[in-house]
């Protein structure tokens, strides 16, 4: 039997999704129509409902279907900002950071620490430029208010200690190593969802299986992939947040993309990784590969920046030069070298760059811009996933001042993502710590299904580390209306092929279930 989870006004599912829909045709005249359901357009959304606006949210595909599902899952400070000087966006991203840690998503946001070995590679020259930048970063983080109790200084560790936390780095030479602390979050694909259905929970329509077909500063022509069904939207508002695909909406502007890759093992092959072991590009002070703990024991090593010319696919696609690239130089640090034959899967997302009129290009990636149309639609474009709350800020300061929207001030500094729990509270969730960095407050209800149908706390297939119930609840909350949106986003067990081919079975069942299914 499928789980009996409570709702909520955070809940997103089929039926509500119908119910929206009736009710966006009956009233089809709003405040603010957000185009795209990733990290900055669901922010976009929560911030313009949280103010009281009347707000649609629409997404062709799935929440995090593109930019927003490939990231790093890094939640950065800014300090590679600061070596070219960016001491704006280095203090912003440190900010932000801060915020989600503290109060946006506590339960999703953990401290990771950071590891460079101090290998016979390493000369001196190079080490105390690293060390230098980890107090940069440690600067930073006290200008930005977080605790040392959140976020501890850098320091240099010993031989011993380096090995602790990663255990497969050479031995031979190891001089011990720089360590220094960020945040990761455990899945940057959830992050979108808690988001939208905080969205949801404040007022928001949010529609996923909606195409924009045609956008101006005033209406939205709608398509219902699932129906063929066309509406149309009058808005006060128009805000494109489609990230690499914005060109497609906006034909003004123009984009040239990069690629980052990563590739994905299992937690074995490194022995145990407990930070995030940074090794330096041979030849280079500035650059470095990283890999990360993951979820469902796995690591990622990336990361790549490479130019991406011509259309944009719905999945981008490592080449084999990249994959070289990251084998290599992670190899540099490590006793036993990575083959091909360790790579359990791989995953790369699109950086949006912005062409400009000279046919340079301006790296907006990170220091985003909002751009207005001659029509008056807005487009908010660059930025990263760390600052996509002050991106979504400045969307919608732009929407109020440009349609002069009867809206309060932005309040999402202070608003908690559904699920949001730490400290005491956190401590007194009876549930699997794994549930709790995935849920948060809301385990308890994953748990409470285990206890009324014990067959739904089975795993979803050996050695995976998701239950059937947490498949049923993406299904009744979390407005799962694919078997692939349970495997490669409201879980990331679709990162892994095989692992992908052993659950599909499991999430079938979870749909017919709840006789919802729709392929």
């Amino acid at each position: 039997m499928p789980a009996d989870f409570p709702a909520s006004g955070a809940t997103l599912n089929a039926a509500r999704r119908t119910a929206d829909l009736t009710a966006l045709g009956e009233n089809p005249e709003v405040d603010v129509v957000v185009i795209g359901g990733g990290v900055t357009g669901t922010g976009v959304a929560l911030d313009a409902a949280a103010r009281g606006l009347r707000t649609i949210l629409v997404e062709r595909n799935d929440f995090a279907f593109g930019t927003s599902r490939w990231s790093s899952k890094l939640v950065h400070g800014g300090l590679r900002y600061l070596a070219s000087g960016r001491v704006g966006i280095a203090h912003e991203s440190a900010v932000e950071r801060g915020i989600l840690l503290r109060t946006t998503a506590p339960h999703l946001v953990r401290p990771l620490p950071q590891l460079v070995p101090l290998l016979p590679g390493i000369k001196l020259g190079q080490s105390s430029l690293i060390r230098a930048g980890f107090a940069a970063g440690d600067a930073l983080r006290i200008a930005a208010h977080t605790s040392v109790d959140t976020l501890p200084r850098s320091r240099r560790v010993a031989a011993a200690e380096a090995l602790r936390l990663a255990p497969t780095v050479r031995r031979d030479g190891l001089r011990g190593g720089l360590q220094a602390w960020d945040g990761q979050l455990v899945d940057d694909a959830r992050l979108v969802v808690a988001l939208a259905r905080t969205a949801a929970a404040h007022g928001a329509t949010v529609l996923t299986r909606m195409d924009a077909v045609a956008a101006t500063g005033d209406s939205v022509q709608l398509r219902d992939t699932l129906t063929g069904e066309t509406l149309t939207v009058r808005a006060r508002a128009v805000v494109n947040a489609t990230g690499v695909w914005a060109g497609e909406v906006d034909h003004s502007i123009e984009l040239r993309p990069s690629r980052g890759t990563h590739l994905v093992f299992d937690a074995a092959a490194f022995g145990g990784l407990s930070a995030a072991l940074t090794v330096p590009v041979p030849g280079s002070i500035s650059r470095f590969v990283f890999a990360l703990p993951a979820a469902h024991g796995r690591v990622y090593l990336g990361l790549t920046d490479e130019d991406a010319p011509g259309p944009i696919p719905d999945e981008p696609q490592p080449t084999e030069a990249e994959i070289d690239f990251l084998l290599d130089t992670i190899n540099t640090a490590l006793r036993e070298p990575l083959t091909r034959a360790d790579i359990r899967g791989r995953f790369a997302g699109l950086r949006p760059l912005l062409k400009t009129a000279d046919d340079s290009t301006a790296d907006i990636s990170r220091e985003h811009a909002v751009l207005s149309s001659p029509d008056g639609l807005i487009t908010v474009v660059g930025g990263k996933l760390t600052t996509y709350r002050q991106m979504a800020q400045d969307a919608v300061d732009a929407a109020v001042a440009q349609a002069a929207l009867p809206a309060t001030p932005c309040r999402t500094t202070r608003i908690p993502l559904v699920g949001a729990v730490a400290g005491a509270a956190r401590d007194r969730i009876d549930a699997p710590p794994v549930l709790i960095e995935r849920y948060g407050s809301e385990a308890s209800q994953i748990v409470s299904a285990w206890l009324a149908d014990p067959a739904l706390a089975e795993p979803v297939a050996p050695g995976i580390d998701v239950t059937a119930a947490e498949f049923d609840f993406a299904i009744t909350h979390e407005a799962a209306l694919t078997i692939d949106d349970l495997l490669d986003r409201r879980t990331r067990i679709g990162l892994v092929p095989t692992d992908r081919e052993a659950a599909t079975p499991a999430a079938e069942a979870a749909f017919t279930r709840h006789a919802a299914i729709t392929t």
